[in-house]
């Protein structure tokens, strides 16, 4: 296979530059959901990159929105910055220190980030329709709740929901504003709560047209916030429990991505934000033999491999922003050099160089042998990384084109 997978490389790559990102937004052609990857969620040019892409694919291709992998109270704070709601004079570094306090901060609190950010506002000044920028992961289960049950207190006339909000929201209140509190108990809950939220959801979205304020998208922000509040219930409860809580994430971010397709209307364009194991096919890699699914793999059967496209990153060296343990402080890791027999070593061994790989129907076959990928989490040891950190994966099929650098470099943290 090294022979062969080496030879396809060189046969079939473009250097990356400007010209080959032109060739990727060319091959994305009519589809409607885009979702760009990343291999660890502490890369600059991972992320700098994504942002050139998602430019060409606002300003050629008439994309409306960026979904990311982020907290939906946190990253409505840049889409307020973004979109002239909020208060003037603040810039988009106070606005992603303040938004994003929770760990990992430096997903979303960067230099990079904020660079985006700016441009996005600068963008969308003097556009009626501006360019919004979501959160649709789950975790901001308290936030969330909060959200809610202000604005049904700030609407007197939204009395019905408001009483449903707060009877549905009670069984939440015992657990000191600690998800894993809440999880802990719920291992031995009864299903009232996740019942009880999903019917205030239901009555929410009924009511979505009363909530008049689409001028700051306050009806969007509490349908949203409740659907947070149901999926990270069974999430939490699911995590403690050792079900599938994986499944219960991604497939809360496609339902977020379905909601956010409804208000701004079906033929919207969405770029996607997330890391590589959640926009690259499951069923291409060996997650479908543990019956894990993800976004990519959803999005994908609902619109179509024709309405969708999955970009996927990788990288042979560098160095990376993650922490030792879940909530430790961040640290700059050196990533060691890929093995030769996986994906980013049989690139490196082709070439040295940064590059660009298109997969078509003519080629995807060659791409398509099983290998392992590399994929760096928030947690990183590398140490132990032959034994967790790469994903059997038929990388033809996993992505419709990869973006490859050689050399990476750790992402710039607000602070």
């Amino acid at each position: 296979m090294t022979k062969k997978l080496i030879h396809a490389i060189s046969q079939h790559s473009l250097p990356l530059n400007d010209a080959s990102l032109n060739k990727i937004v060319k091959a994305i052609g009519d589809a409607k959901i885009v979702m760009i990857g990343e291999a660890s969620h502490g890369t600059s040019e991972f992320y700098t990159i994504r942002a050139e892409l998602s430019k060409k694919l606002i300003e050629q291709q008439g994309f409306q929105l960026i979904a990311v992998e982020g907290d939906w109270p946190s990253t409505q704070a840049v889409n307020r910055y973004v979109k002239g709601y909020s208060v003037e004079g603040a810039t988009a570094k106070d606005v992603l220190m303040k938004a994003f306090h929770r760990w990992p901060t430096w997903m979303w609190a960067n230099e990079e980030v904020a660079t985006f950010t700016e441009w996005l506002k600068e963008f969308n000044i003097n556009r009626e329709e501006k360019i919004g920028f979501y959160g649709i992961d789950l975790y901001s289960l308290f936030e969330s709740i909060d959200e809610v049950l202000k604005f049904l207190s700030n609407n007197p006339k939204h009395q019905v929901d408001l009483e449903h909000a707060k009877k549905a929201f009670t069984c939440f209140e015992p657990y000191n504003r600690m998800p894993e509190h809440y999880a802990l108990s719920a291992t031995h809950f009864s299903d009232e709560c996740i019942s009880e939220v999903a019917s205030l959801l239901r009555s929410l979205r009924n009511h979505q047209e009363q909530y008049s304020s689409k001028q700051e998208e306050e009806d969007l922000n509490v349908v949203m916030n409740a659907l947070v509040a149901k999926n990270a219930e069974s999430y939490y409860r699911e995590m403690m429990s050792d079900e599938k809580s994986w499944n219960t994430r991604d497939y809360h971010m496609v339902e977020a991505i379905h909601e956010l397709r409804k208000y701004y209307g079906e033929e919207t364009k969405i770029i996607v934000w997330e890391h590589n194991t959640h926009i690259g096919d499951a069923s291409e890699t060996s997650m479908k033999n543990e019956e894990l699914i993800n976004v990519g793999q959803v999005i994908r059967e609902q619109y179509g491999k024709e309405n969708t496209y999955a970009i996927g990153f990788g990288t042979y060296t560098g160095t990376v922003i993650a922490a030792d343990r879940w909530g430790d402080p961040f640290e700059i890791i050196k990533v060691p050099p890929a093995k030769l027999s996986k994906w980013e070593g049989q690139l490196h061994a082709a070439s040295p160089e940064d590059k660009v790989l298109l997969f078509n129907d003519e080629n995807r076959a060659l791409f398509n042998d099983w290998i392992g990928h590399r994929a760096i989490g928030v947690v990183y040891n590398p140490e132990f990384e032959a034994y967790g950190n790469y994903v059997p994966s038929r990388v033809g099929s996993r992505y419709d084109a990869f973006i490859y650098i050689e050399q990476t470099t750790a992402l710039h943290p607000l602070q």
